[in-house]
């Protein structure tokens, strides 16, 4: 188990250390940093001195240096808008975010393994139908409108949910209600699919004319060798949400890390943007090292 983590970790250390070079060079395609944190009317006397302030007149490869031993140190530099650390900023976001992302994520998982494992036992039944249209449906819809939508039925035209913010437990209904619905839908399929392909399996053959009831044999002899593409799915859908709830965040006004991006970008606070890049990555890399865990938990064959 060591030796096989150890090699996980070392393949998301190596990728994180591509990502920061990846940071860095891009951030400085975008122009001459003067032109983004300086007015327009700036004299040629003050562009100089912010150059070299902020280390700027060096070679390149002296700022990559000094950049990604700063990083090492967890010293992504200050926010030009909020004048506090970048780092302290983020993780201040990133706490919605990773809360929103987790209730969600957890309402999801326990939503669909349920009724894709029933839609599976029951497969060409009303229930399984059901359940498969209402799975296609929410996997095609986009956030965007959906929330869009949710906003004009729910908040404007009835009046029974706020818009923004995140003052109670219902300012929290809809950005988790939309969240939920694309993950649901896929993660729903996976789940219906792999429960099909295990419970057409000999052992559960047997089990039925053993004659075990039908919930053991779904959830205790079929589930656990059903799980490992969904857990491929979950993760992966969990990272995408940690991504992806920028659109939604931006809509619902939600305070997280997605939000906080966008604003950045448009206030040009770009070492806000670079150190939400990096923690929400390091965020990702630990996600895919836990669903590795899991993977060899479920089946012990992968760790060789």
């Amino acid at each position: 188990m060591r030796k096989f983590l150890g090699k996980r970790a070392g393949a998301s250390a190596l990728s994180l250390l591509v990502l920061i070079v990846l940071v860095f060079f891009l951030s400085r395609l975008t122009g001459d940093p003067t032109a983004l944190y300086l007015p327009v009317d700036a004299s040629l006397e003050s562009r100089e001195q912010f150059r070299e302030i902020n280390g700027l007149n060096d070679p390149l490869l002296v700022q990559f240096g000094r950049y990604a031993w700063d990083v090492l140190h967890l010293d992504f530099g200050q926010s030009i808008r909020k004048a506090q650390p970048a780092l302290e900023v983020v993780l201040q976001a990133f706490t919605w975010t990773l809360t929103l992302a987790a209730l969600t994520m957890a309402l999801v998982t326990v939503a669909a393994i349920i009724v894709g494992s029933i839609a599976a036992f029951q497969v060409g039944k009303t229930f399984d139908r059901v359940a498969t249209f209402v799975s296609l449906i929410g996997a095609s819809a986009p956030d965007f409108w959906i929330a869009i939508v949710a906003i004009v039925l729910f908040s404007v035209n009835l009046g029974w949910l706020p818009t923004s913010g995140t003052g109670s437990v219902w300012h929290w209904v809809l950005p988790v209600s939309v969240l939920f619905i694309r993950p649901f839908g896929l993660i729903l399929q996976v789940v219906r699919g792999s429960m099909i392909s295990a419970l057409s399996s000999a052992y559960v053959k047997t089990a039925r004319a053993k004659g075990v009831r039908a919930r053991p044999i779904i959830f205790i002899h079929a589930l656990r060798n059903a799980m490992l593409p969904v857990i491929t799915v979950i993760g992966d859908q969990a990272a995408g949400m940690l991504n992806g709830a920028v659109v939604v965040e931006t809509i619902f006004g939600f305070p997280g890390v997605g939000k906080l991006m966008i604003d950045s970008i448009l206030q040009r606070d770009f070492t806000v943007v670079l150190a939400a890049i990096m923690v929400t990555a390091i965020a990702i890399f630990l996600m895919n090292l836990l669903i590795d865990i899991a993977y060899a938990v479920l089946d012990p064959r992968i760790r060789y």
